[in-house]
């Protein structure tokens, strides 16, 4: 038992330290509820208030940085300064998600309604902020802040996936997007959708190891893409339980033929 406590120790004092990640998820959350007051019930009485509030969670995010040991050689006041000069344009591209959402949606009455419950919305939403300081190449933390989505929604966006405007998730549940994926414009994405890697071997770590998706496509449920010579043409369809790792020509309609048989049964008394 002594040499298992010597190696726990050894263990301990090689740890690099940064916040909690209940602390890195905090932060999220309150920008969140900066950006889109319908998540939260707090209102502010002066435009100076709200300006004073974002400077805060900017303040707040440099000592994120500042307290995680593996960002000692970054310029994170630099940092810190760019993701929130960027964050107008990224609120933006929210808007788009949540109007796709909306748009797309019967069920959905109002963008509030999107906004405040749907967790497809959430899940992007973290993820944005999370692929900010991922083209950064903040280590740990924009990964910490896309499996906080996860844990709360069961819809994992690897941070490192690039996302264009009006991405709509539909109920969400088992969405797996891996990190070389690409997504076009108005890409509609059901419950249980994978879009994977054809092969998880280590040396193939730096390439393009996911999928393409182009503009205006949907993908319904339980459907699995794989590859990263896999392009899915824009304005195409693909039906649900479907198992793709070849390329299609836009405007494609590819489905899965179920072999079910019915038979007729007694009723139970």
């Amino acid at each position: 038992m002594q040499e298992f406590y010597q190696h726990i120790f050894q263990k301990q004092q090689a740890v690099q330290d940064m916040p909690s990640n209940k602390r890195i998820g905090q932060w999220a959350i309150a920008l969140l509820h900066l950006l889109f007051p319908e998540r939260s019930s707090s209102n502010f009485s002066a435009v100076k208030d709200v300006e004073e509030a974002f400077k805060q969670s900017e303040l707040d995010l440099y000592e994120l940085l500042l307290k995680t040991k593996a960002c000692g050689t970054c310029d994170i006041k630099r940092i810190s300064q760019e993701f929130f000069e960027q964050l107008p344009h990224v609120y933006e591209t929210m808007l788009t998600d949540a109007q796709s959402i909306m748009d797309g949606d019967p069920a959905a009455k109002s963008l509030n309604e999107v906004i405040r419950t749907y967790p497809g919305f959430f899940a992007i939403a973290i993820y944005r902020l999370a692929h900010e300081l991922h083209k950064q190449e903040i280590p740990l933390i924009p990964r910490i802040l896309t499996e906080h989505a996860h844990s709360k929604t069961g819809i994992d966006i690897h941070p490192g996936a690039k996302i264009d405007e009006y991405l709509h998730i539909d109920h969400g549940t088992g969405i797996v997007i891996g990190e070389t994926t690409v997504i076009g414009k108005h890409v509609k994405l059901y419950q249980g959708v994978t879009l994977g890697a054809l092969s998880v071997e280590k040396n193939l770590a730096n390439t393009q190891r996911h999928p393409i998706i182009e503009d205006h496509v949907i993908i319904y449920a339980g459907t699995t893409i794989l590859g990263g010579e896999t392009v899915v043409g824009h304005h195409s369809v693909i039906g649900g339980n479907v198992w793709l790792t070849a390329s299609i020509d836009p405007y494609t309609t590819v489905y899965h033929q179920a072999n079910s048989k019915f038979i007729d049964s007694k009723p139970i008394k």
